[in-house]
Parts: structure tokens; C-alpha cells; sequence
């Protein structure tokens, strides 16, 4: 018998996602421009601060998988979400721009935990036969967020102003605190959800050692996900400058809608492929996808001189399957993490999940810019695609073996 995903917890936690990640994506429109207006900042000063948020968010996940391991997760679920909650309150009070970059910097690590204790409580939650579509419905939420939050800020910045933003983002994930205190962590269900009160002893009272923070056997995908990261990194970072290179305009809006249709259709599908156990087929797919995709966009710029439909319909059907690679991706390589590790360590598989992506992200940022500099950006999306195919290579050749030699379920 099929055992249901949609409970009243699952909903819960995918309603509260969507809601803390829509406070979220309503602030980084409007961001750089209220520390320009407010503060007067120039550009390295928006940059430094801006960049807080991100530094002290990958700082703290390799510890806040280490603590939802060894405390109640749904407490540090809380308590995270309840300091992300109240940083919003004092962004417009923030008297100067240090302040405000402190501000950042907290909201950073609440995220950061924040994320990984979410994660974490959903698979807790749901079967583990349902696991895949459980991650892929609940990524969704993110996608739709990050659709609708932009055009939310922009109209309440508009017409009402900068504080109405950030008091919107406020009560918006205030409501989500409330729905995420009624989500129930079952004592044992047959995905055997949280570590035991003995097995937290055992955690807390381990050596001090490096797979208290990352978890070891999940080093192979982590490279797997750092170079995937990279050419993710590029689009969403310079993706505005490519559209004026190839004479398309500033206006990226289509390119991202394509990006996020594509995401929200695969996680749809490939999360119950995933459950049916073909969780490396799934990757393998998903990274031929991906290649296909990030080589259409840096080629689409060889169509400028002839064509500007055909270079629109590249730029933007590459768009799309960027979306339907990665949206398949996500919900693959977190299951691959969490069934490395047992039930006790899951906390620590999220944790390692999020940061090797992180730092592939960060690290696509910094290389297009030092290859934009030098170059055009087609150049910098041929490397994001040389990224994809050593990242395809290393995973045929060694992940995938890894995974199966290793994995716990």
C-alpha cells in the first residue's frame, strides 16, 4: 500500500517554506539600491555587505549539522526560524550601514541553519519510500517563492516604499513561524525520523573530528555538486550582462520564467522516478541536460550576426532546460546525501548537501567575473559547461560506484 506524503505536517513544512522564502526573495531587489539611498554607499561597500549574508550562511552549515544532530531538530528549526523572523524588524532601524551589515550577517546564519534544519525535519516526516517526491514538492515551494517575491517587492517599493518592504517580509514569515510550530516530528515512523535520546548521547560524546561537520562518504557527490554549482553560479550572477552582449536587452524576466517552469515541471516528475529507485538514472539524465543546456547559452552568441529570434529562442529554450537539469538534480543528490548517512547523521548529509553547493555557486561568481574581464561572457558559459562535463565524467566514472558500494537504504 502506498503510504501518503501529503499530510498535514508535509503541507505544514511546504507552506512555511514557501512563505520564509518569500520574505526572502521580496529583499534582494531592493537591497543594493536602499543601501545606496539610505546610506549612500558606493559599489564596494554594497558589495562587501551584501556579500556578509552569504559568507556567514555557508560558515555556519557545517555546525548547524553538526547541532541537529545532536539537540531536537525541531527546536533548532524554531529557533533559527524565529531569528530569521526578527532580523527583518530591524533592517529599517538600522542607523548606519555597519549596523545594517551586522544585521546581514546574523540573517546569514539564521539562513543558513535555517535551511538545513528545514530540510532535515521534512525527510523526518516523510516516509522514506515517498522521499524523492517529498524533496521535490517541497523545492517547489523555494521555485514559486523565488517567482513571486521579486514582483511583490518591486510593487510595494514602488508605491509605498522601502519600510514597507521590509515589514511585509517581516509579518510574511512571521505567519510562517506560526504554521512551523504546528508541524509534529513522529517519534518513529518507518523512515525512523529523528535520532533516538541515546544516540545523541553517543553523537554528543564522539571525538572532536572532521565528520562531526562534513559528512565523509558524501565527499565524492559534494565534487559532483561543486562543479554543477559552477555554471549555476555564472547564470545567476551574469546571466543580464550575456542578454546584453547578444543585444537581447537587460530585460531577463522571460529567461528566468523559462528557468523556473522548467525546474518546477522536473521536480514534479523526477522526485517519484527517484523513489522508484532510479536515483542514478535520474542524475545521469539530469546532468546530460545540463551540459546540452549551458552549451546552448554560451553558443547562442554565435547566432547575433544572423538572427536576433534564433539567438532569443537559444538564449531562452536554454533557459528552460537549465531548469528541467538542475530542478531534477536537487531532489536526486539530496536523497544520494541522506541515504549515505544514518538516521542520527542527517542533519550533517544536509549540511554537507548545502555548503559543497554553496561553494560551487560562490565559486562560478568569482571565475565568470575573472574570465568576463578578459573575455566575452560565451566564454565564461563554455567553461560552466566544461564544468558540467568533468562533474558528468567524475560521476559515471567513481560517484555513482561510491554511491551504490555505500549507500545505508
Amino acid at each position: 500500500m502506498k503510504e501518503r506524503l501529503w499530510t498535514k505536517d508535509f503541507t505544514a513544512a511546504c507552506c512555511a517554506n514557501f512563505l520564509y522564502f518569500l520574505g526572502f526573495y521580496s529583499l534582494m531587489p531592493i537591497l543594493a539600491l536602499y543601501l545606496r539611498d539610505t546610506f549612500f554607499s558606493n559599489r564596494s561597500t554594497i558589495g562587501v555587505v551584501l556579500a556578509c549574508y552569504t559568507v556567514s550562511a555557508l560558515l555556519i552549515r557545517p555546525f548547524s549539522g553538526y547541532l541537529i544532530d545532536t539537540i531536537s531538530r525541531k527546536t533548532l528549526y524554531l529557533i533559527a526560524l524565529g531569528l530569521f523572523v526578527s532580523v527583518f524588524a530591524g533592517y529599517p532601524i538600522a542607523a548606519s550601514v555597519w549596523l545594517f551589515a551586522l544585521l546581514r550577517a546574523i540573517h546569514g546564519l539564521a539562513f543558513g541553519t535555517l535551511t538545513v534544519s528545514a530540510n532535515t525535519l521534512v525527510i523526518d516526516i516523510t516516509p522514506s519510500s515517498r522521499r524523492g517526491a517529498a524533496l521535490g514538492f517541497y523545492g517547489i515551494a523555494n521555485n514559486l517563492a523565488m517567482a513571486i517575491g521579486p514582483m511583490v517587492s518591486v510593487y510595494l517599493h514602488d508605491y509605498y516604499g522601502y519600510n514597507a518592504v521590509f515589514y511585509n517580509s517581516f509579518f510574511t514569515c512571521l505567519i510562517a513561524f506560526c504554521i512551523g510550530c504546528t508541524i509534529k516530528v513522529p517519534k518513529k515512523n518507518n523512515s525512523i525520523s529523528q535520532p533516538t535520546k541515546e544516540e545523541q548521547k553517543i553523537e554528543r560524546h564522539l571525538p572532536f573530528s572532521l565528520d562531526r561537520f562534513i559528512l565523509i562518504k558524501g565527499l565524492p557527490a559534494g565534487l559532483n555538486l561543486f562543479l554543477l554549482g559552477i555554471p549555476y553560479g555564472m547564470i545567476t550572477t551574469f546571466i543580464a550582462l550575456y542578454s546584453e552582449e547578444l543585444n537581447l536587452g537587460k530585460n531577463t524576466g522571460p529567461f528566468f520564467f523559462c528557468m523556473a517552469i522548467g525546474i518546477i515541471f522536473s521536480r514534479l516528475f523526477s522526485g517519484k522516478e527517484v523513489d522508484k529507485g532510479n536515483l542514478t538514472i535520474v542524475i545521469h539524465k539530469g546532468s546530460q541536460l545540463c551540459i546540452i543546456a549551458i552549451l546552448l547559452l554560451a553558443t547562442a552568441y554565435l547566432t547575433t550576426p544572423y538572427s536576433s529570434v534564433i539567438t532569443a529562442i537559444l538564449f531562452n529554450g536554454s533557459a528552460l532546460l537549465v531548469g528541467l537539469g538542475y530542478g531534477s538534480l536537487f531532489p536526486a543528490f539530496n536523497t544520494l546525501f541522506v541515504s549515505l548517512a544514518p538516521h542520527y547523521r542527517r542533519g550533517t548529509a544536509n549540511a554537507t548537501y548545502m555548503t559543497t553547493w554553496d561553494i560551487g555557486v560562490g565559486f562560478g561568481m568569482l571565475l565568470g567575473g575573472i574570465i568576463g574581464h578578459v573575455s566575452n561572457y560565451s566564454v565564461v558559459f563554455l567553461v560552466g559547461s566544461l564544468a558540467n562535463i568533468i562533474s558528468y565524467v567524475f560521476y559515471e566514472r567513481y560517484s555513482k560506484e561510491h554511491f551504490l558500494r555505500n549507500k545505508l537504504e
